[in-house]
């Protein structure tokens, strides 16, 4: 599939990876639909994307919830057509220890919330989006793709058993979709992404970025640009379906 003149949707696209990936497209000539919760920032998002000469468009829309989900996409397509591709990026994270204990006390539990909070937007909201997006694909009978990005946390990390738990369900719903969706031509893959250098790290105390890098085989956080760019080697890639690409400099947790 091509990038330039066809419609995709980013959601998290205010910010860190998802504005990221937005912005790459909209240089490779992608009509955009830019979606988050957070309208200010998106709106920064846009500017920079209307910028490269992209038709791109914000929506504020909650992820998890399922009537923002389907109000937003039906007005995706009366604003750019037919959504070739969906990039599923959207996360937050809460993380927390299951049970915490401190001088042989427990201390804290991680909360039904700090869990709820997790899967709610990062499976549920995975789930939520790539439903409608495959609705309207098969609708308009053009086929199309849908990247979720999943983590290395998906393996298992310790304080994210939220976390770990929703981007193992992506990378499980990923391997699904590919199946059921291929008779459509609708691919379906995944990105787990190491350590990158998005605000949040950046931000850190030098002594913990230092930690940080010095535990990836190649030293050094992965840049933003670097995962948009495997977002347009999947999207141009129409044999590859299916699988999770794991970004991470060599990174095992």
């Amino acid at each position: 599939m091509q990038i330039k003149n066809n419609t995709f949707v980013v959601t998290g696209a205010a910010q860190g990876l998802g504005q990221a990936i937005a912005v790459s497209l909209a240089r490779h000539g992608a009509k955009l639909a830019l979606l988050d919760v957070n309208a200010e920032r998106l709106d920064l998002t846009l500017e920079a994307c209307k910028s490269e000469g992209s038709d791109s468009y914000a929506f504020t829309c909650d992820v998890s919830d399922e009537t923002s989900v389907r109000r937003c996409f039906a007005s995706i397509e009366e604003h750019l057509g037919p959504i070739a591709g969906l990039v599923n990026n959207a996360g937050i994270l809460r993380d927390a220890m299951l049970v915490k204990v401190k001088d042989d006390e427990i201390v804290d539990r991680m909360s039904l919330e700090q869990w709820q909070q997790v899967i709610d937007i990062n499976l549920t909201g995975v789930f939520l989006c790539g439903r409608e997006a495959a609705t309207s694909m098969i609708r308009n009978d053009r086929g199309g793709v849908i990247i979720n990005i999943s983590s290395i946390s998906r393996a298992g990390h310790a304080g994210q058993s939220n976390y770990a738990a929703a981007k193992a369900g992506v990378a499980a719903l990923t391997t699904t979709w590919a199946s059921e969706l291929a008779r459509y031509k609708i691919r379906s893959a995944a990105i787990a992404p190491g350590v990158f250098e998005t605000e949040m790290v950046a931000s850190l105390k030098p002594e913990a970025h230092e930690r940080i890098t010095s535990s990836v085989p190649l030293k050094r956080t992965g840049e933003v640009e670097e995962l948009a760019h495997a977002i347009g080697f999947i999207i141009e890639n129409d044999y590859y379906s299916g699988r999770i690409l794991e970004l991470d400099g060599g990174l095992r947790l």
